[in-house]
């Protein structure tokens, strides 16, 4: 009777034992294995979630006038299905920030990038059904 006491609590300090292990490895591991890496979207996903911008021509404030069209990046179709009814909206924006630009501002690959940056975040404001994740310009003519 002694006997069979001691092995039914040797059973359980195992069992509890084993428990104990198995959440603490299973802890350890979920912490270390971190966020999981985003992949990127394949050039499929990124044209069905794009919007293209048609050329737009408008004076720059230093007296020239600029030719520029834009494809825009959204992370989902309903992000892209907002974009697309909010076009005019995008359109204004962009007259809006070129027109306090000059020719020396919106010339080269900073002036671009930052253009694509202020655009990015201005549209972003509007957006309801998601965002955009990058503004893309797909033509520029300065004269």
């Amino acid at each position: 009777m002694k006997n069979n006491k001691l092995l039914m609590i040797m059973i359980f300090i195992l069992i509890a034992i084993a428990l104990v292990g198995a959440i603490v490895y299973f802890t350890v591991t979920n912490l270390n294995a971190g966020p999981e890496e985003e992949k990127e979207p394949s050039i499929d996903e990124v044209i069905e979630a794009s919007v293209e911008i048609p050329e737009i021509t408008t004076n720059l404030a230093s007296g020239e006038y600029l030719k520029i069209s834009f494809m825009v990046q959204t992370d989902d179709k309903k992000a892209k299905e907002e974009l697309e009814k909010r076009s005019f909206q995008v359109k204004n924006i962009i007259i809006q920030e070129l027109a306090d630009m000059n020719a020396e501002e919106v010339q080269g690959k900073d002036g671009q990038l930052s253009l694509q940056e202020d655009l990015k975040a201005k549209v972003n404001e509007l957006m309801q059904e998601g965002q955009i994740v990058k503004v893309y310009i797909t033509e520029s003519l300065l004269q």
